[in-house]
């Protein structure tokens, strides 16, 4: 956890982090980097990816594989109607937990450009965990010039480890 790393690596990871949530509604927003090294500094942080299985299985997904783990992957919205799942929060819940992440354990939420994972990460916080926190710029991230994505920000645009299904 974060609270038990040396105290100079916790600054350099909170220290550097995007944003807070000025609502407090959760924990904030990190950038895919500050994601990923929150994953490899805490071996309890869990990622919690919330786009749909169509995304999970033409776009891509995370890797977390090099760390010993694996995305969990449950969806915030369920394509085509994308309509809410009403289910989300009770699966996220028992995945983290089985996963061994508690309540004060960093939970990362990753959608297609941060904004179903900020709602993620809201109803997580409101369930007491305390460090949900919404990665800014997601997956795939912003549009560029073209309207394709994966080129400005994003998981993929860092060169974080990914794979196709």
């Amino acid at each position: 956890m974060l609270g038990s790393l040396p105290a100079v690596l916790e600054f350099s990871l909170i220290g550097r982090l995007m944003t807070t949530s000025s609502s407090q509604d959760y924990a904030g927003d990190v950038s895919p980097r500050q994601a990923w090294e929150i994953l490899v500094a805490d071996s309890n942080a869990q990622l919690v990816d919330v786009r749909t299985v169509a995304e999970w299985n033409f776009v891509g997904l995370p890797d977390l594989s090099g760390l010993g783990r694996q995305a969990h992957c449950i969806e915030w919205q369920s394509f085509p109607a994308m309509a809410r799942n009403p289910a989300f929060a009770g699966d996220a819940v028992k995945a983290v937990t089985a996963a061994g992440a508690g309540q004060d354990t960093p939970v990362l939420m990753l959608c297609r450009s941060g904004a179903r994972s900020r709602a993620a990460a809201m109803a997580l916080a409101g369930l007491g965990f305390a460090r949900a926190y919404n990665i800014a710029g997601g997956f795939e991230g912003d549009p560029d010039g073209m309207r394709h994505r994966g080129l400005v920000n994003g998981w993929k645009a860092e060169g974080l480890p990914w794979r196709q299904s």
